[in-house]
């Protein structure tokens, strides 16, 4: 089911952007706080909550369209953060990255949408 992958998903990629938060603080280098801070609320807290929604509501998660959402916002939560990454670290030569992250995290979320308003009770 793709709401537990998202759950589990969600639970490593925060992990990941905890560690990153824990190093950039032992450093005292913040330039990449803004990467951090995508990758806990995109990848971490938003991922999370589409998946328990999928959980809750299992017919919603049955859908095609949900398995193309949860797939597409698992891509995007880590697109997007890398990409914010690579312009701080590498410049603006990177830019796509996370223009095209964004713009996958965003299609997901319109699928999410679609997805709640034709999974709703009537």
């Amino acid at each position: 089911m793709i709401g537990s992958l998202m759950i589990c998903v969600s639970v490593v990629i925060l992990l990941a952007g905890m560690i990153a938060g824990i190093a950039m603080g032992i450093q005292q280098n913040f330039v990449l706080a803004p990467a951090h801070a995508h990758l806990n609320l995109i990848g971490g807290v938003l991922l999370f909550l589409f998946g328990l929604y999928y959980r809750v509501v299992p017919a919603a998660g049955r859908m095609m369209l949900a398995r193309i959402q949860g797939w597409l916002h698992i891509l995007g939560s880590i697109l997007f953060p890398t990409g914010i990454a690579l312009v701080l670290v590498g410049g603006p030569a990177y830019i796509a990255a996370p223009v095209v992250g964004s713009l996958v995290v965003v299609l997901a979320t319109a699928l999410f949408l679609i997805v709640v308003f034709r999974s709703r009770e009537t």
